[in-house]
């Protein structure tokens, strides 16, 4: 490992089995901190997104644990970290992103959060009008036969 390799940024998504019991969690997470913090790296956010259905099923499971986790390290650390997540049956899927190093990664976390929170109330806008569209036709279709 060269000594002017430089840290970069990185994001990461890991989902976990659906099964997968708290303390195979943080064995996990506890794997991947010592290895970032071996290659000189340090953790900035790890958050549980919890249990969440999945787009498509992986292998027989419709559903999966998700992790999103943001830190620091050289480029070296990536390759150990999928290493041994590939040799973990509890890990399904993850996927490591680099970011772009000259914003903070408190910026790009902030940034983050308010992208997920207008997604969300966009979400809750769209349903609200997909329930009033239903209530109109529910009470157009029950005023219509009595009419006779």
């Amino acid at each position: 490992m060269s000594t002017t390799e430089q840290k970069r940024h990185y994001e990461v998504v890991v989902l976990m089995h659906p099964d997968a019991t708290l303390e195979e969690q943080k064995e996990l997470f506890k794997k991947n901190k010592g290895i970032i913090e071996q290659f000189g790296g340090s953790i900035y956010s790890l958050d549980t997104w919890g249990k969440r259905n999945l787009a498509n099923s992986i292998g027989k499971s419709r559903k999966a644990l998700f992790f999103h986790s943001t830190f620091e390290s050289k480029p070296a650390a990536i390759t150990e970290i999928e290493r041994t997540m590939r040799i973990n049956d509890k890990v399904m899927r993850y996927m490591h992103t680099r970011l772009d190093e000259s914003q903070p990664l408190s910026k790009y976390m902030e940034s983050f959060k308010k992208a997920i929170v207008d997604s969300t109330n966009k979400e809750k806008e769209r349903e609200a009008k997909i329930q009033a569209k239903r209530a109109a036709m529910a009470s157009m279709s029950s005023d219509g036969p009595s009419r006779k």
